[in-house]
């Protein structure tokens, strides 16, 4: 199983095929992601414990477990952990191309905005 190290917590892929890829990641509290969209996929958050404030497009939403919220392709998006635990997400990623190098970073938390994902190499 795939796991990426992040500065606000982290990410085990739990399956990916063509066109698709399933992660889990979580989000210590008080953390969030970079705000940041992509290019060539689409997203399922499906929140399954903590709190989430999440930032799509110009919405700013609130979702627990049991919630979810998706973020279309080319949205600008964020999520941010507002609870006392961790939070944890299974995400679905839509598209033709799932690769982690498909982020553009708008504004970070730990000085990684402006660095673009390549996106799949052609």
């Amino acid at each position: 199983m795939e796991r990426g190290d992040r500065p606000w917590g982290y990410y085990l892929v739990l399956h990916e095929d063509k066109g698709y890829k399933v992660k889990q990641f979580v989000v210590r509290p008080g953390k969030r992601l970079s705000l940041q969209r992509h290019r060539f996929r689409a997203e399922h958050w499906q929140v399954v414990r903590g709190e989430a404030a999440v930032t799509r497009g110009d919405e700013s939403l609130r979702i627990s477990p049991g919630q979810h919220v998706d973020i279309p392709l080319g949205a600008l998006h964020r999520v941010e952990n507002v609870g006392a635990e961790d939070l944890v997400i299974i995400e679905v990623q839509i598209g033709e191309y799932v690769g982690e190098d498909d982020i553009e970073r708008f504004e970070d938390d730990f000085g990684r905005a402006g660095s673009s994902g390549a996106g799949p190499r052609k």
